[in-house]
């Protein structure tokens, strides 16, 4: 990634260079204060208040010269609308053409003006975190939470650009009255608000700068950012991409999730038949997520070399996993069931899948992939369970046991079988590029193409004293380069960042402890048959997309993700909460209704979370090995561990025990990651 240094310099307005962050001075001020501090100059306090002072300024002299722009841009506006009033009266087509361009050119102009404003923002949160960082001081969250809602608060027009929005909906309105449509002009305001942006592009490219500053999203960003797969700036070689081998990508996320859920409704039953207590399945379940917490490390190191192979050994031990678990009743040995699950785990693929996205796919289509490989899984997620219940059969076939206990097995292994054949006929291997693991060599274009500002000697200059006030323990070119470790892509974590991994972890916890118990729970107090509890979870899984939708098309615009995240884990807590049981009965309607808040609160928290982590993690987990996806993975997946061997533990006390003693340890993580979230809640912004 390009230092931000050399990309302020290279991207700058020149006519506006003295209105932009000082960035370079402020860096020289951090370092400045650090050695003063060191030799016993100046207490922390007057370096608080000097820094703050300086950075005051910085932002007042960005916010004063975007508000004189703003206003000249409106009022160029205004000028050429009393043309278009007049023009209207009187169309004149080459007149008509004039005054349209007339308002392109407006629109490119303020189009730099949000870039402007894009870049002094990035300016201002690095300029934090490098404080904080070489400081061992939550500066940041002292600064933006005496700032931010302060009544007169500059930060909103740097962050929020309060009032841009009018500028922008005047610019769209009078360009839509001057389109010559068989000579009937519409309002904007009766046609979608899409139709703009098709026809004008400019108008499209300002919108998505606002969205970036705002952080307002859609339905597809919401869901792409489920996936937490890198959405970078360099483009992608076209001989990459593969239609057919996306599909295919994606068909083996949907399949790995049935092969997750699919024995959620029976494995209580199966284990019960190989003489073990029905509890134990929540070691069944969980052993496949066991070997997943390894197999995702090694798919992941896998896919910098190649797609095809990788898929190709999932799809096998897929098969072999799922003939043993079904074998496993006919041989009546809980070691072989147990053998095959962690088989089926070992064959999770799920980090491949995230990185052929990322790498191979074009970024025109790269959000609707990712949103593709959201839904795949969540749709997964809904016909596992779904599945298990249509299964209700029982007859022998030769020697062996078709039942609703075996037959997921079987229907999985005829799926994985017929799904690498598939994969074998049509999929292509993309071609790689000799520096593509690091992407090198889109750098060095994309440093090629960009003609700095500066001439050698002072732009030599300024990378020697980038360099130096970098602060970093790592060397430049290694400060730019993937994780190689789990131990480095942990330094790499900042405080907030952990607190959204235990976030998802809290999570993942939650949703397993609710979905691997239902069986055994809603059996025991309700009497639920196999094919009711298949039902219940299929339901459930079915929420996902119309809950990601409303939050992604509604609430996300109406409020800061970080509200949203700390609203969803208030309603997670409440969920738990209400599925105690403290009386001497336990209804259904209690146990649908708090599994239904606490579901859902989850599924929102999560894609809330991911946005909030994919924004915040260092650009050096982004790709490679360690990257970000493989991080939250391991998270999830080792939440999942922990929560199935509970549920196992807690069935020593008995069944009557098992719901609250399972409901405890959620309502603890719960309670720790409200706290730790409030703690970090200035950070998140």
């Amino acid at each position: 990634m390009v230092n931000f240094g050399k990309k302020l310099m290279a991207n700058r307005v020149q006519e506006w260079e003295k209105y932009y962050i000082n960035y370079k001075l402020m860096k020289k001020k951090v370092k400045q204060y650090v050695q003063q501090m060191e030799q016993g100059g100046k207490e922390r306090c007057h370096v608080l208040k000097e820094f703050s002072r300086t950075l005051d300024d910085q932002i007042e002299k960005t916010v004063l010269f975007f508000l004189e722009q703003q206003g000249i841009i409106a009022h160029r506006i205004q000028e050429l609308g009393e043309e278009r009033t007049l023009l209207l009266e009187q169309p004149v087509i080459s007149k008509m053409s004039e005054l349209r361009e007339a308002y392109i050119e407006v629109g490119h102009d303020l189009l730099k003006l949000l870039r402007f404003v894009d870049m002094n923002a990035t300016g201002i949160r690095k300029i934090l975190k490098k404080f904080d960082k070489r400081f061992g001081y939550k500066f940041t969250d002292y600064y933006i939470s005496t700032r931010s809602n302060h009544p007169y608060s500059q930060l909103q027009q740097v962050f929020k650009h309060v009032g841009i929005a009018a500028v922008v909906g005047a610019l769209s309105h009078n360009l839509a009255e001057i389109q010559e449509r068989q000579g009937s002009y519409p309002s904007l305001y009766d046609q979608p608000s899409t139709a703009m942006m098709v026809q004008d592009p400019v108008i499209y490219l300002i919108q998505e700068s606002v969205d970036k500053l705002t952080h307002s999203t859609n339905f597809l960003k919401f869901l792409g950012q489920h996936a937490l797969i890198h959405e970078g700036e360099e483009q992608v070689d076209e001989r990459r991409y593969h239609f057919v081998s996306l599909l295919s990508n994606l068909v083996n996320t949907f399949l790995y999730m049935v092969n997750t859920y699919i024995i959620v409704p029976t494995a209580d039953d199966y284990s019960m038949s190989l003489g073990a207590a029905a509890t134990v399945c929540g070691i069944i379940i969980g052993s496949m997520a066991v070997a997943q917490v390894f197999s995702s490390v090694y798919f992941s190191a896998w896919s910098n070399k190649s797609y095809f192979r990788p898929l190709v050994f999932s799809s096998i031990v897929l098969f072999l996993g799922n003939t043993l678990y079904a074998l496993a009743y006919d041989l009546n040995s809980l070691t072989i069931l147990l053998i095959g699950r962690l088989l089926c785990g070992m064959g999770s693929a799920r980090a491949v899948n995230r990185r052929y996205i990322s790498d191979c796919v074009p970024n025109e289509i790269r959000m609707k992939a990712s949103a593709g490989f959201v839904s795949a899984s969540a749709l997964g997620m809904a016909c596992g369970p779904a599945l298990a219940g249509l299964l209700q059969t029982n007859f022998k076939l030769y020697r062996l046991t078709i039942n609703q206990d075996t037959l997921p097995g079987w229907v999985m292994a005829f799926a994985w079988l017929a799904y690498l054949i598939w994969l074998w006929i049509s999929f292509k291997e993309p071609v790689r590029n000799t520096d593509d693991v690091g992407h090198v060599g889109i750098e060095a274009l994309e440093s090629g193409l960009v003609q700095p500002l500066l001439n050698g000697s002072e732009q030599k200059q300024n990378d020697d004293e980038d360099e130096e006030c970098n602060g970093s323990e790592e060397g430049p070119e290694e400060s730019h380069k993937p994780a190689t470790s789990i131990a480095s892509a942990y330094r790499l974590l900042t405080p907030s960042v952990k607190v959204q991994l235990l976030i998802y972890f809290m999570l993942k916890y939650s949703m397993e402890i609710l979905l691997s118990e239902s069986s055994v729970v809603s059996g025991y107090y309700f009497g639920w048959s196999t094919g009711q509890v298949a039902i219940f979870l299929a339901v459930l899984g079915l929420t996902v997309l119309p809950i990601n939708a409303i939050v992604g098309t509604y609430i996300s615009n109406m409020f800061e993700e970080r509200q949203i995240l700390l609203g969803s884990e208030i309603l997670v807590l409440f969920g738990i909460l209400l599925s105690f049981k403290v009386t001497g009965t336990y209804a259904v309607p209690q146990y649908v209704g708090s599994a239904l808040i606490t579901f859902v609160a989850a599924e929102v928290l999560e894609g809330v979370n991911l946005a909030l982590l994919s924004q915040v993690m260092s650009s050096r987990l982004a790709r490679g090995t360690y990257n970000g996806g493989l991080l939250s993975t391991e998270a999830g997946t080792l939440a999942r561990v922990v929560a199935d061997g509970t549920i196992t533990l807690a069935g020593y006390l008995g069944e009557s025990w098992l719901l609250n003693v399972t409901l405890l340890p959620s309502l603890l993580i719960c309670v720790g990651s409200i706290a730790a979230t409030l703690l970090t809640y200035n950070s998140m912004y």
